[in-house]
């Protein structure tokens, strides 16, 4: 497995060997050692998330806060996704930049997010299937977020805003300016 880094301070992209044969293909998508020794600590995934949008779709910018942040390590199962990651870490050299990378079933890339970044993506294809590792349990009490469109991060979602599908509660999220971790 090939293990790069982003433009984000610990944020990483994971690209496995893919064994192809007349049977299929087989690759190994996670592997601890690996991934530990490449972001320089131990980590521990606690929870499987997935999710199942259709094109269009536009899940973010989500975070957990405090002692409930989350470090992630996401992939697409399924379909295209646009993905975007924020560094919101204060002490970070990164701090209020942003990421992003088309991640599908065919290029099998994930990337791993550390704590204290928001991540939200964007479904380009009909029936995505998306997989998030949690190294914390989800509480719904730190969840939290930032407004896809806010003009502080300038994010190029790559379509137009009249076609994304939003739920009514990201359409209601803070602006950057407006966070206070």
């Amino acid at each position: 497995m090939k293990i790069t880094k982003t433009r984000l301070e610990g944020c990483f992209i994971l690209e496995p060997k893919i064994h192809v044969d007349e049977r299929g293909l087989f690759f190994e998508s996670y592997h601890k050692t690996n991934l530990e020794q490449a972001i320089g600590e131990s980590i521990n995934f606690v929870q499987d998330n997935i999710s199942v949008s259709k094109k269009g779709v536009l899940r973010g910018l989500h975070f957990q806060t405090g002692k409930n942040a989350q470090s992630k390590l996401v992939q697409v199962l399924k379909g295209d996704v646009l993905d975007v990651v924020v560094d919101m870490r204060k002490e970070s050299s990164t701090f209020g930049q942003h990421f992003k990378l088309k991640l599908s079933s065919k290029n099998k890339k994930s990337i791993f997010i550390p704590k204290g970044m928001a991540h939200g993506f964007l479904a380009l294809t009909e029936d995505v299937i998306f997989s998030y590792k949690c190294d914390s349990h989800y509480h719904k009490e730190a969840e939290s977020g930032i407004k896809y469109n806010d003009p502080d991060l300038d994010i190029d979602w790559e379509k137009d805003d009249m076609n994304l599908i939003l739920s009514p509660k990201d359409l209601e999220l803070p602006l950057w300016k407006e966070i206070q971790l």
